[in-house]
């Protein structure tokens, strides 16, 4: 009994609050889809380097009041002289436990920390989607997410303001 009243004051603030607490409780792929309309065409060596689009988005769905699945969604687009040459689609999810973060800080945890810690997992389904594909690996580079936010609440204030009637 006395060890267990000390790990809990262990883990506790100097107020007796626990500490922030941020879990990755499991992590799992929601959709993969791989296109590649031109093959075997698409998989011969090609006179130009192919323009390649990455589009990201990150959606939080609550379960609980502190469980939250955080869907990372990577759009991956390959083009050669305007011919397909794939395209994967990929909704890899987590579910998190956030405990004892400040409301005002919880969509940046969300929407910032969360999809940092499920990235590279993304990363390599990706990557191994597409050499399985028959194309090279594509290593999706690095995002940053607490840009990608700022973009997110830009982009709401501007539409807040546009909707908002002129006094």
């Amino acid at each position: 009994m006395a060890e267990t009243d000390q790990t809990e004051a262990g883990n506790a603030g100097s107020d007796g609050q626990a500490g922030p607490q941020l879990r990755v409780i499991t992590q799992y792929v929601r959709d993969l889809s791989f296109e590649s309309p031109n093959v075997p065409g698409s998989l011969a060596p090609q006179d130009e380097a192919p323009q390649i689009g990455v589009n990201v988005d990150v959606g939080v769905n609550p379960l609980a009041e502190t469980d939250f699945e955080v869907v990372l969604k990577l759009k991956v687009d390959a083009k050669v002289n305007g011919k397909q040459l794939f395209l994967t689609e990929l909704e890899y999810a987590g579910v998190f436990k956030v405990a004892n973060i400040p409301q005002e800080s919880m969509q940046a945890v969300l929407l910032i920390e969360c999809p940092r810690l499920i990235f590279p997992f993304a990363r390599r389904i990706v990557a191994d989607v597409t050499r399985d594909g028959g194309f090279p690996p594509l290593m999706v580079d690095p995002i940053d997410f607490a840009q990608l936010f700022r973009q997110q609440m830009q982009a709401q204030q501007e539409a807040g303001e546009k909707e908002r009637p002129d006094a």
